[in-house]
Parts: C-alpha cells; structure tokens; sequence
C-alpha cells in the first residue's frame, strides 16, 4: 500500500537487527488493517543509541521496539517508564513524544499471554514454576509466571550471585515466592514443577545445547523456551519426545507485540493463525 506524508513512523532498534521478525510482523497487521504507516529495521550500535533517539524522534518517529543490545540503555534513558518495565529494569517499546520519551516493557505480557494461551485459564495457580537463567529474559519469565498466580518460582543460574539479587529485587513486590536455586540442583528443582522456562542463550543458533534432563517432569507438566530461533530447540524436542507441552518463543513474540502496535497506530491487532505461519515461513527460509 502507498503511504502519505502523514503516514506513521515506527520501527526497531537494535544492532546487529537484520534477523529481526519485527518488520514483517507488523508489516503484515499494517497490510491487513490499510493503516497509513511504517515499520523499519533501524540497526544502530551502542555509542550511537541515544543520538538516534533523538533524531528519529526528530524526524517523527513515534516510536521504537527495542531489541539487543539496547534494552537497558533504553531504561536509562526513558523519562517515564511503567511499573512492569521499573520491574524488569528493561525496556523494549519507547514511545516518542515532544515532552519527552516514554518507556514501557511489553515482553511480560508477551510471555504471560502466550503461557496462557497455551495452558489455559489460570494455569500456574498454586503450581511450581522453574526458570532457568537470571538475565532480563529471566526477570520477563519470573513477573509473567507471578502474574499466571503460580505459587512458588524456582530461579536456577550459573551464576548464583546473579539468581540471588534477582530473588533480593523482586520479593518484596510479588507475592509468589521466590527461589535461588544453585545450577547443580536444576534437576530436582523440576520435582513437582508444572512448567520450565528456559532463558538462557543455550539451544539458540550459534550456542551450545541446554544441558537439562526432564525425566522428574510430571506427565503433565509444560516446557517453554522462549528462543525462537530455531523454533524447536532442543529442549522442545526433548519435550515433545516425553509427551511434555512444548511452548516455543514465537508466541511470546507476537504477543508481545501487539501492544507495541496499539501504541504505534491506535488499533489493538489480533494474533492469527495466518500470521504465525507467515513467520514461520520467514524462519523456515533463514530470514
């Protein structure tokens, strides 16, 4: 479609940001609702961050998607954020306005909305979540899994230190329990646990293999890893292969998105069939 000089202007930051779903994403909802706009990849190294804010703010953006490595910076750099982004101390939607730059962190909602899809209504109440990793993708997984109600959520890292200021940080705010566990103890972490979210690097393209046994897994219990690519991991085969659910990151991608839409262009978009399989048509061929 053809746009006009009033069309809107969004897109997503990030460096490297070629491989990025972002612009097909919300090109297809563009398409689908005939909305005067645009959304463009915009691959900006770190030193050069918060000048092209302020330019393409200039230039009448009214907004971004944020994506590695920008995330923190894009906290710093907000001067409101909401209470879900203060949570996460991350931010991957800044909204430009003229008084100011506005950040909010969707990828919480993305991730409860694509559990919640998957399992249920009110999945995780008074059930054990395990998440692996203590990173921002882990901080995401933690405040979805207390807003799904669950009980008790068990945080297994390398690192303890990094797992422990994760549980010190946010205990106070939630009322599901928190839990450090040490990475050698992830195998007995799973006991009784109704679902695994995997956010760690290990299974993406490039990395090693998830070294994670899923033998003390209830029959029922649900794996989510929240890479998407590739769309089955290891870990998801794994589970697929015990019978287990197996959640893949794509769902919290498109979930995560639709409130950065709303924001952009003013109408809430729907996550369709049709348009999960355009992406994973886009994964299927390398893009």
């Amino acid at each position: 479609m053809s746009l006009s000089g009033k069309a809107r202007l969004a897109g997503v930051v990030g460096f490297p940001v070629a491989h990025s779903l972002s612009p097909l994403l919300h090109g297809f909802w563009l398409h689908e609702h005939k909305i005067d706009g645009v959304y463009v990849p915009l691959p900006v190294r770190t030193p050069d961050f918060s000048i092209a804010l302020e330019g393409l703010r200039t230039a009448g953006f009214v907004g971004v998607n944020v994506t590695v490595p920008h995330k923190e910076a894009a906290f710093s750099l907000a001067e409101t954020v909401d209470e879900t982004a203060r949570l996460a101390g991350a931010v991957n939607l800044l909204l430009l306005h003229d008084q100011g730059i506005e950040g909010r962190n969707t990828d919480v909602e993305g991730l409860s909305a694509s559990l919640a899809e998957e399992l249920g209504n009110d999945p995780l109440k008074t059930r054990a979540v395990l998440v692996l990793g203590a990173g921002g993708g882990a901080r995401a997984a933690v405040l979805a899994g207390a807003r799904l109600h669950a009980v008790e959520i068990r945080i297994a890292s390398r690192n303890d230190e990094r797992s422990h200021a994760l549980v010190r940080s946010l205990q106070p705010r939630l009322a599901t329990r928190l839990v450090s566990v040490p990475w050698n103890a992830r195998y007995s972490a799973t006991q009784d646990a109704h679902l695994l979210i995997n956010t760690t690097s290990a299974g993406m393209v490039g990395h090693p293999l998830l070294d994670m046994s899923l033998d003390r897994l209830s029959p029922g219990a649900a794996v989510c890893d929240i890479v998407y690519n590739p769309l089955q991991t290891g870990l998801l085969r794994a589970a697929k292969a015990r019978g287990l659910l197996a959640i893949d990151g794509l769902g919290m991608l498109l979930h995560q998105a639709v409130p950065a839409f709303e924001a952009f262009y003013g109408i809430r978009p729907i996550v369709s069939v049709a348009l999960r399989l355009e992406l994973e048509r886009a994964l299927a061929n390398g893009v």
